[in-house]
């Protein structure tokens, strides 16, 4: 008996392995394919995420246009080998927060969370195993394991479409590249999960994968406001005067963000108050309260024995630990209610508005191996692709106890993290490289910050200001420099004006975000998924050098420094040096967003903005504005509609009390702004639904540009 329980148990695992995949439509335009054993812990299994199916339902209906017989799926030797044809001219955009690039065909990358090392090679902040084709379609792969791609560089000698033949010695045309047709993965398990969306567009696609991770986050609407984080031995006192000297200067703030120094010990932390650096931390909040400022607490995921937590955590740590830290395992409920109860105790109650959990990616040389063991059974390499997920899940579901929304900042995140109110960053600090960053965030379902610290000139200082006010955290990061706003006296009133522009655009800003909760648009965007977008990616043919370039490698020239802000802005942002530079306007006409003036029209222009960053808005765009307020105040404000172009416009704005998940019951309001134009005269229309609150704004008024 007890062989024939063997054997029937050893078919059933060999059955399992070998057994076909299984196709399911579980939204609309959304598959879900399943082949061999799929591991149980994967990317969104610990999530508890809800679908927004009826968000999902409004999208257009789109053809799915690869076949399911397209894509491949094999189980060899435990490994799940993945894959999918590529037409001739079809682009691939998103697998993970990279830097340096945008399009990712003809690209080999192993997903791995990880610091950004500098090269995309697939080692980042957020490997998301999720592409989005040209072609209209999307592909995720949910697993948590570090997945290797080849994304349109391997020629198999069973192609479709084999590229031609050509011979080094006498041929101009040979590549040490050849044409590929085909995308490939492996997956180091005997099994997958995979998801497959369909759109008419990629903004669709995108879409599709947002909703189906919960949403969007709309964060509180103070967050939104500008940051500014103190050196990182402050004490209360010294963080009081540094708002008082906003204050004086006339520089906004909402956020002052606390770093390392604010704990009794970190690297390892204890999560416990200094009673040197603040003896009343309940007062030093309050007072800060009264001047609408919230307090965000810098921490990291290990814990230190002169902390109370760590006899509660040690039986749920790790096998190995991290700066003489334990490594809490984020799977267990133990750890989960041990680490909420504490911050809910000591931080949360005397008024702690939300965190910046650092140190959770990567460098090898500390975080715990690859051979560690956690306790929950689940492996350290699983743990490290969602580590950063289990942190953004457990504090947001603090704060969702709380009925008080946050947004924090954290290093690592994956596929399903779009719904949780939290904004990547790193220590990289290529400006050039985080708007390439900010642009490729909107194809995996993350938030990026290109946040500044230091500057070695005035004008790389505005540069990297300006851009910080169009991402989706505005901050100032002065743990290590000190820095101000004012640190470079000939551009503090440059700076001052684009900080005032930011807070007078939060209504636009707040909206867009409810966008990206209840539509899955994201708040900013590539140019790649604006709609009349033409550009071509072309290649900077390669020139032979024997020692640098022996295989004459071309360059591919893309566009990665523009993109959208919010439904209707366009950012072309300027570095440092530059005086001028090229954007390049999608179809439809195009207004200058200070004047108003006419820029073109599906074209690359050239322009010279002088200290100002250029901005453009769509031909009917319609753009809300608050007057320049130093704090993110629960008054009603009085709303300017900036109307621009020749073109009819409607726009609908959104309203919640700011703070709460009240809005997630319906508690929220759109005001419908409609603007006619009629033989060249422009009628603006605000429209507030009967019996509707309105929590934010008063005297709409119109400005036609």
């Amino acid at each position: 008996m007890n062989k024939l329980i063997l054997l029937w148990f050893v078919s059933l695992l060999f059955s399992c392995s070998q057994k076909q995949e299984k196709w399911s439509e579980v939204a609309s335009g959304v598959w879900k394919v399943s082949a061999g054993c799929p591991e149980k812990m994967n990317l969104l299994s610990e999530l508890e995420l809800s679908p927004n199916k009826k968000a999902i339902d409004e999208i257009e209906k789109a053809e799915l246009p690869i076949l399911k017989g397209d894509i491949s799926i094999e189980i060899v030797d435990n490994k799940t080998y993945i894959r999918l044809p590529l037409e001739k001219d079809e682009k691939i955009y998103g697998l993970g927060l990279n830097f340096k690039t945008v399009e990712q065909r003809g690209r080999i990358l192993n997903l791995h969370v990880d610091h950004y090392g500098g090269a995309d090679n697939g080692r980042n902040h957020a490997p998301v195993p999720f592409l989005v084709s040209s072609r209209g379609y999307g592909l995720f792969i949910n697993s948590a394991r570090y997945i290797d791609c080849w994304i349109g560089t391997a020629v198999r000698k069973d192609s479709k479409n084999p590229p031609i033949v050509y011979d080094r010695n006498t041929d101009r045309e040979w590549t040490a590249r050849p044409y590929s047709d085909n995308i490939e993965f492996l997956v180091p398990g005997k099994g997958v999960e995979i998801f497959v969306f369909s759109g008419k567009s990629m903004l669709d696609v995108v879409r599709r994968f947002n909703l189906m991770n919960g949403g969007g986050v709309i964060p509180p609407k103070w967050a939104l406001g500008f940051w500014h984080r103190v050196p990182r031995l402050y004490n209360s006192k010294q963080a009081l005067a540094e708002i008082d000297q906003f204050n004086e200067h006339g520089f906004p703030l909402a956020v002052i963000g606390l770093e390392p120094g604010w704990m009794s010990a970190s690297y390892p932390c204890t999560y416990e108050w200094d009673s040197a650096r603040f003896p009343n931390p309940e007062e030093f909040i309050d007072s800060l309260n009264k001047k609408h400022i919230k307090v965000n607490l810098w921490m990291n995921p290990y814990i230190s024995p002169k902390g109370s937590l760590y006899d509660n955590i040690y039986p749920y740590s790790a096998s190995h630990t991290v700066w003489c830290g334990i490594v809490p395992d984020y799977t267990m409920t133990e750890v989960k209610e041990n680490i909420s109860s504490h911050f809910q105790k000591y931080l949360l109650e005397k008024g702690v508005s939300g965190f910046k959990m650092d140190e959770n990616d990567g460098y090898d040389s500390w975080l715990w191996p690859d051979v560690a063991k956690f306790p929950s059974g689940n492996s350290a390499e699983q743990l490290r692709q969602t580590y950063g997920l289990l942190m953004q899940k457990t504090i947001t579901d603090l704060y969702r106890k709380n009925n008080i929304r946050t947004f924090g900042l954290v290093r690592a995140s994956n596929g399903g993290g779009s719904s949780f109110p939290f904004v990547l960053y790193n220590d990289y600090y290529g400006h050039r490289e985080f708007i390439t960053a900010l642009i490729n965030s909107s194809f995996i379902g993350v938030l990026w910050t290109p946040e500044v610290r230091a500057s070695k000139t005035a004008d790389e200082w505005l540069r990297r200001m300006q851009t910080v006010c169009f991402s989706p955290l505005a901050m100032l990061n002065a743990w290590a420099h000190g820095t101000k706003p004012w640190s470079f006296p000939e551009v503090t009133e440059d700076i001052k004006e684009i900080v005032k522009l930011r807070m007078r655009l939060l209504p636009y800003l707040y909206t867009a975000f409810a966008d990206y909760a209840f539509m899955g648009v994201p708040p900013m965007r590539a140019m790649n998924l604006e709609e009349g977008f033409m550009y071509e990616l072309s290649q900077k043919e390669g020139v032979f050098d024997g020692t640098d370039n022996p295989y004459a490698m071309s360059t591919r020239m893309e566009i990665k420094d523009q993109f959208m802000f919010g439904p209707n802005i366009l950012v072309a942002p300027l570095f440092a040096g530059e005086t001028s530079r090229k954007v390049t306007l999608p179809q439809g006409k195009w207004y200058d967003f200070y004047t108003g003036n006419y820029v073109g029209e599906g074209e690359i222009i050239e322009v010279n903005p002088g200290k100002k960053i250029p901005i453009y808005v769509k031909d009917g765009g319609i753009v809300p504005m608050i007057p320049a307020v130093t704090v993110a105040n629960d008054r009603r404000m009085p709303l300017e509609i900036r109307h621009y172009g020749e073109k009819a416009g409607h726009y609908s704005l959104y309203d919640d009390d700011g703070e709460t998940f009240d809005y997630e019951n319906g508690e929220f309001t759109r005001i419908d702004i409609d603007v006619k134009v009629q033989n060249g005269e422009k009628a603006g229309k605000v429209t507030i639904p009967k019996g509707a609150k309105v929590w934010s704004y008063s005297n709409f008024e119109f400005k036609f540009m």
